[in-house]
């Protein structure tokens, strides 16, 4: 039978990778017998291999057509489905290979990896069980129940898993790269990356293994080498998801722009294109667009976190004497967050409110911040080892009314738990400067200056508008009284002193070219900068020299372990310069308590609109300027005048006292109104709406 010669040579050739071949042989067989079933399947597999699932679909309907019972022809449609993101019906067509063939281990295991994509890891297990108890040494879906028990947070388990994957097929690259995965979870980053190098041995065109690996270099801070395994993961597989972002973002970090904005565009152009090319927080660096960062939040979403029902809708309680505020955070330790968070906790009116916190990340033994926070709160939950299925549930059987979401699209942030709805409220605050992209949650904080109305459109909550600004402070946090000398930071004496704290990743180009002109046009004049990382400093002084200025005229600021010193030591300075499209947020806040007023340039999206918030609220609004002319004339004359400076410097001292920035109290009893209203309109079944707090 020449048909059935064609059809089964085209098998051969496609697990040989010979694609163009095998679709050649396998038409071939179709146009000398159209009605051979296992032709059409099997051209229906060499299309999937090629990703052309849809295709594949129409073949595998044909040989069911031709053989309904064909029980291999349904796993294989559902796999493609699969790929398409069409769950409920792959796991339709694996229930029809099941009912057909009850012993098919791979029926079963196939169910298993749909089941794990819609969150049912349970349903999963059970299933990845039932495969392995029909062929043990199934080692893909040893790895499947792996990645399964992985985002269950059993990690222990996980391992065992992948070890046992390993065992039946020490090359199954797959596996290693897995179980670099959770052991990354678990911080063991050196064999972490031993993992990753055996599944490179293997595979060395394995574009996830390299782009893994460079995830943990630069958890590491081991930049150059992790910026290596970013581009080598691109250039492998220019469509491969997320690390084109990581690159990018990495780049920026150590100041390395050839041909950056060049990738930008392309980057911009797959986000346009709804591609899963860039993680939402790293794109806030690179684009001053509130559209796109909405469509980035967005895809991010709708790939890793869609709202999940699978704890049905939540039931409703009567109103309670107490309304229940729950703030998630893996920040409840000596980070910016609760830096700034910390009084707020403390000074909440218990009469009204019942205050939890759940902590998502565990903090270093010993860390003041975290033991400060646990006593400031009426209740402190540790669930980092916990699902978020299971925290979800948790935050349910607490009865918690509002759940706070601290953290947004950032490092260690859990947004699963929201997409189980935690809580009939869910908010957004403070830890991400961006919409979430959610329906599931509710509101957004904010104010007048950061979101004004003609820009609500960008943002998928209803924006909660708070009076003065959305940033609250620790008045506890203040500078300490040393008086420190510019010697001991290496300042020269007799020079205007600019400065700049902010993270590497807010430096780019256009901010180097705009400081370089003024300090160019301000002769005695320095700028203090953070000292980031090694590669940002050698680089940037490169960039700097490269548009004229002298690198004794950049003088970087070490860390410092007391933020009180910290603060102090800002009183060296006589005028804080501002990066764009991404402000200094927590910084801003540092500066002008320490005295030092700040010079912003105020964007379109939320993060490029921060700091004007801010000396909004603190009554500079002559400090915000709309363009780079504008920002650089205003900064070179206050350097040049004196009079005006300090003119500048004695308003900021009399508003540090009495405007509403650093009036902590206010700032509670304005963010409470807002819950109080927010409560009311879910106690009245009334929808979310947009809510101004006067």
């Amino acid at each position: 039978n020449y048909a059935q010669a064609a059809s089964n040579k085209s098998a051969t050739l496609r697990e040989l990778g010979r694609y163009e071949e095998a679709l050649a042989c396998a038409e071939q067989a179709l146009v000398m017998s159209a009605s051979l079933a296992e032709a059409w399947t099997n051209k229906g597999v060499i299309l999937k291999s090629l990703k052309r699932y849809n295709e594949a679909i129409t073949h595998y309907d044909q040989a069911l057509t031709l053989n309904p019972d064909d029980h291999v022809a349904w796993t294989n449609k559902g796999v493609a489905l699969h790929e398409l993101q069409r769950y409920e019906e792959a796991i339709a067509c694996y229930d029809k290979t099941l009912i057909l063939k009850l012993d098919y281990a791979e029926g079963w295991g196939n169910k298993g990896a749909t089941l794990h994509k819609l969150k049912r890891y349970d349903e999963a297990i059970t299933h990845f069980d039932q495969a392995l108890t029909l062929k043990p040494d199934y080692h893909e879906v040893w790895t499947n129940k792996g990645a399964t028990l992985h985002d269950l947070k059993r990690y222990d388990q996980a391992i065992a898993c992948y070890d046992k994957a390993l065992s039946f097929n020490p090359r199954y690259y797959e596996a290693w790269s897995n179980k670099g995965i959770t052991l990354h979870e678990l911080r063991l980053y050196d064999d972490v990356i031993s993992c990753y190098d055996q599944a490179l041995m293997i595979k060395s065109d394995y574009a996830e293994g390299w782009g893994n690996k460079g995830a943990t270099l630069h958890e590491l801070k081991r930049f150059e080498e992790a910026i290596y395994c970013y581009d080598k993961a691109v250039n492998l597989k220019p469509d491969i998801d997320w690390f084109l972002g990581s690159l990018l973002h990495l780049k920026s970090r150590i100041c390395a722009w050839t041909n950056i904005q060049e990738e930008i565009k392309n980057l911009i152009e797959k986000v346009q294109e709804s591609k899963k090319v860039i993680q939402p927080f790293a794109l806030m660096s690179l684009s001053d667009d509130p559209a796109l960062h909405k469509k980035s939040a967005e895809i991010n979403v709708n790939f890793r976190f869609l709202f999940n029902p699978s704890l049905g809708p939540i039931l409703k309680h009567s109103k309670k004497e107490k309304i229940r505020i729950a703030y998630f955070s893996a920040d409840f330790r000596s980070h910016a967050v609760a830096l700034l968070t910390a009084q707020l906790y403390e000074i909440h009116d218990r009469s009204r409110f019942e205050i939890f916190a759940f902590s998502l990340l565990k903090s270093p033994h010993g860390d003041e911040m975290n033991a400060r926070l646990r006593n400031s709160f009426d209740h402190f939950l540790d669930v980092e080892d916990i699902s978020d299925k299971e925290i979800a549930q948790i935050a349910r059987d607490l009865q918690i009314d509002i759940a706070v979401d601290l953290a947004g699209h950032t490092q260690h942030a859990r947004t699963g738990i929201f997409a189980y709805r935690a809580a009939p409220i869910q908010v957004n605050w403070l830890g991400y400067p961006g919409t979430m992209g959610a329906d599931y949650m509710d509101y957004i904080i904010a104010d007048k200056t950061l979101i004004p109305p003609q820009a609500e459109q960008f943002y998928s909550e209803k924006v909660v508008y708070l009076p003065d600004t959305y940033m609250v402070d620790d008045s506890k946090r203040i500078p300490s009284s040393r008086l420190f000398s510019r010697q001991e930071f290496g300042l020269p004496e007799n020079t205007f002193i600019f400065c700049c704290f902010n993270n590497d990743y807010k430096f780019n180009a256009k901010v180097l070219d705009s400081w370089s002109r003024i300090l160019l046009a301000v002769e005695d004049s320095v700028l203090w900068i953070s000292e980031n990382n090694q590669s940002f400093k050698a680089n940037i002084t490169t960039e700097f020299e490269q548009r004229g200025i002298s690198p004794s005229r950049i003088i970087f600021a070490q860390r410092v372990d007391s933020m009180a010193d910290h603060l102090a030591r800002y009183g060296l300075a006589g005028l804080f310069l501002d990066t764009y499209p991404y402000n200094a947020h927590t910084t801003t806040i540092d500066a002008l308590k320490a005295g030092v007023p700040v010079l912003t340039l105020i964007g379109q999206s939320f993060p490029s609109r921060v700091a004007a918030s801010l000396l909004n609220a603190i009554g500079l609004p002559e400090l915000v300027t709309t363009t780079q002319k504008e920002y650089e004339t205003l900064a070179i004359q206050l350097a040049s005048d004196p009079n005006q400076l300090l003119a500048i410097k004695n308003k900021l001292a009399d508003n540090r006292l009495s405007a509403p920035l650093f009036n902590t109290p206010l700032f509670a009893k304005n963010l409470e109104a807002a819950y109080l209203k927010m409560y009311e309109r879910y106690q009245a079944d009334l929808e979310p709406e947009h809510l101004v707090i006067e």
